[in-house]
């Protein structure tokens, strides 16, 4: 819940942010001075590309969260198998190890996007946030098939 309260926040903040911004380039435009023209013109193509990354963060967020929970309901979720380190992450001499293990069962499962969750799971445990974002996209592009 907190989480959503949040996201709520930063996107409000962020459109408040597009509004402001989007009155001075009415104003740099204005002044008809070529730097002012530009630079108003610049702050108009900016807020669309922003507010196209937040829909977008906003989109997978959600979309990874359904299908985290359920796969929580289906009882699939990976559990910690090794010593987490304070911050609950994987200790670094197991995480290879653990990554291999569910990349081998995800690559197995074929197109079933349960082993591409876990992996992204572990991957973010490990603190391979790239790699955890880029197997959970793949999870979600092969429920999507499925559907």
């Amino acid at each position: 819940m907190m989480t959503r309260i949040g996201v709520g926040l930063i996107g409000a903040t962020l459109v408040l942010y597009f509004i402001l911004m989007g009155q001075k380039a009415i104003l740099f435009i204005l002044s008809g001075e070529p730097v002012g023209v530009a630079m108003g013109l610049a702050l108009m193509v900016l807020p669309p590309i922003g507010a196209w990354a937040l829909f977008r963060e906003i989109q997978f967020g959600v979309q990874a969260q359904k299908l985290g929970t359920r796969l929580d309901a289906e009882g699939g979720m990976p559990v910690a198998e090794t010593e987490l380190t304070p911050s609950g992450r994987i200790a670094k001499s197991d995480a290879d190890a653990l990554i291999d293990r569910y990349r081998n069962e995800a690559e197995a499962g074929g197109d079933d996007w349960r082993g591409r969750y876990r992996l992204g799971v572990v991957q973010d445990a490990a603190g391979r946030r790239k790699d955890a974002r880029a197997s959970i996209r793949e999870a979600i592009r092969l429920a999507k098939q499925k559907a």
